[in-house]
């Protein structure tokens, strides 16, 4: 039963999001003004899917980063008029977020889900990718053609993307959750949760020590 709460929340949440996105694609750029919904990351799947999906999970050692570039994943592509995917995201975590004729956030409030930092300018924020597009690479990334990577890299309907302090994201880098993981250890469970969703749905690797430290984390959701 609780996974099918979650199943139709998460339906739910993504009709949610294209509906939004259809009423702002009827213009050209988003009108300047406070965007009235307040979504949030897409939430992963609860703590007992999670680990299901976790050992489903190929584990084996990092593939190589010959060939990498980041130029491979091609990011923050237009999705609506003229906002692109850091602006929606920009858009969609913030609070009384207001955007120019350019859908460029102008004034909001954020929260750091990461280390619990209040934000309330666009600039001291990052779009992080949950996976981080290196550590895709490193797990299976490294095969796909480049619309997939481009999928990857701009996920909206998934548990992929997220605003967050521009420091934790830069201190995170490309990372494992056994090499980084959020300061604030009341989001283990759910960073947890969206990193292996996240490899799941991909159909991504995992090291040994990764999915170790995955099971640590997600063992903090029944706390």
């Amino acid at each position: 039963m609780r996974r099918n709460r979650w199943r139709l929340a998460a339906t739910a949440a993504t009709a949610l999001c294209l509906s939004a996105v259809t009423t702002t694609t009827a213009v050209p750029a988003v009108p300047a003004g406070v965007h009235p919904l307040r979504r949030d990351m897409p939430e992963p799947p609860p703590s007992d899917v999670a680990r299901e999906e976790l050992a489903g999970l190929t584990v084996e050692a990092a593939h190589s980063m010959n060939g990498y570039s980041r130029a491979k994943f091609p990011h923050w592509i237009k999705q609506m008029g003229t906002c692109d995917t850091r602006e929606v995201v920009l858009a969609r975590d913030g609070r009384d977020v207001r955007t120019d004729s350019e859908c460029r956030a102008v004034s909001g409030h954020w929260t750091s889900a990461y280390d619990g930092k209040l934000l309330n300018a666009a600039g001291q924020l990052d779009i992080d990718h949950m996976v981080p597009l290196a550590n895709a690479w490193r797990s299976g990334a490294d095969t796909w053609d480049t619309d997939k990577r481009k999928a990857f890299a701009n996920d909206l309907g998934h548990s992929q993307l997220i605003a967050v302090s521009a420091s934790s994201n830069r201190s995170k880098g490309d990372q494992a959750p056994d090499q980084w993981r959020p300061p604030l250890t009341s989001y283990w469970c759910t960073y947890s949760r969206a990193w292996t969703h996240v490899k799941h749905l991909y159909k991504l690797s995992v090291t040994q020590p990764e999915q170790d430290m995955l099971t640590t984390m997600l063992n903090t959701c029944d706390q």
